[in-house]
C-alpha cells in the first residue's frame, strides 16, 4: 500500500508517547486485529463478495507477532487496521488486506507459494503458518537481509527470501501453487504467470502504479486457460526494479 503520511505518523507517534509508560498487551491487541478483520470482511462484503476470512488465515495472523515485524518505535500501533511504515519507499500493509489476500490464495499445508516485495517478512510468516513452503524476494538488499535475519530469528525456517527483482519469480522454485504480488503493476507478469501450476492461484493489485489498482484474482485451470476476478480497488506502491524486457 501507499506510503503512510507523515502527519499521520506522528500523530501515532506522540499517542505513543503520552501512553509510553503503559506495556503493550500484544496478545490482547492481537486477538483485537482479528475481530477487525472479521468485521471489516463484513462491511466490504458487498463489493469483495467475501464476507468472512477463512478461520485458517485469521487463526495464523492471531498467531504471528506483527509487532516483531515494524520498527520498534511503532511496534504499539502493530495491531491497528492501518498500514505502517518501515522504511522510506516500504510499508507493512494494513492487516485486513493482507488477510483478504492471503484468503484469496487458498495456500493449503504443504504448497509452494512465490511472494514479491518481502519488505519486513510479515505476510511471508503469515503464509508459512498456514503450512507452505515460501519463496520470497525483495528488490531492497538491505531489507532482504534484515527479513532474512528477522525471519530465522522468529523460527519460520520455512521462508527461503533473495534479494533480486520479483517482478521475474524465481525459477527455480517453481511452478507454484500460489503467488503473491504486493506491488502494482499494469499487467500480469508474463514469467510470473509462466510459473503458476495449473489450479493455481495469483493475486496482485492491476492498474496504473500512483493510482487506483484492482485487486485481482488470476486463476489457472488444468488446462492453463485463465480466470480473471476483480476484488477490489486498492492503491500500492509501483514495483522496484529495472528492466522488463
Amino acid at each position: 500500500m501507499r506510503i503512510f503520511s507523515l502527519i499521520a505518523l506522528l500523530l501515532l507517534l506522540g499517542a505513543g508517547a503520552a501512553g509510553a509508560q503503559e506495556a503493550p498487551d500484544f496478545d490482547a491487541a492481537r486477538a483485537r486485529m482479528v475481530r477487525v478483520i472479521q468485521m471489516e470482511a463484513v462491511v466490504t462484503g458487498e463489493v469483495t463478495g467475501i464476507r468472512e476470512i477463512d478461520a485458517r488465515v485469521l487463526a495464523a495472523m492471531g498467531r504471528v507477532p506483527r509487532h516483531a515485524f515494524v520498527p520498534p518505535p511503532l511496534a504499539r500501533f502493530a495491531y491497528e487496521d492501518t498500514p505502517l511504515p518501515i522504511e522510506i519507499d516500504q510499508n507493512l500493509t494494513q492487516p485486513f488486506l493482507a488477510a483478504l489476500m492471503t484468503h484469496l490464495l487458498q495456500v493449503k499445508p504443504g504448497d509452494s507459494v512465490f511472494e514479491t516485495g518481502t519488505d519486513c517478512g510479515y505476510e511471508a510468516a503469515v503464509l508459512a503458518e498456514l503450512g507452505a513452503q515460501v519463496y520470497s524476494v525483495e528488490v531492497d538488499e538491505a531489507l532482504a537481509a534484515a527479513a532474512a535475519e528477522r525471519l530465522k530469528r522468529l523460527d519460520y525456517g520455512r521462508v527461503t527470501v533473495k534479494a533480486a527483482d520479483g517482478y521475474f519469480g524465481w525459477a527455480e522454485h517453481g511452478p507454484y501453487d500460489a503467488i503473491l504480488v504486493k506491488e502494482a503493476v499494469d499487467e500480469v507478469p508474463p514469467r510470473l504467470l509462466a510459473q503458476l501450476k495449473p489450479n493455481g492461484r495469483m493475486v496482485l493489485p492491476i492498474g496504473p502504479p500512483g493510482g487506483v489498482q484492482e485487486l485481482t484474482l488470476i486463476e489457472k485451470d488444468q488446462a492453463g486457460k485463465l480466470r480473471r476476478t476483480r476484488v477490489l480497488p486498492v492503491q500500492f506502491t509501483p514495483f522496484q526494479g529495472g528492466n522488463r524486457t
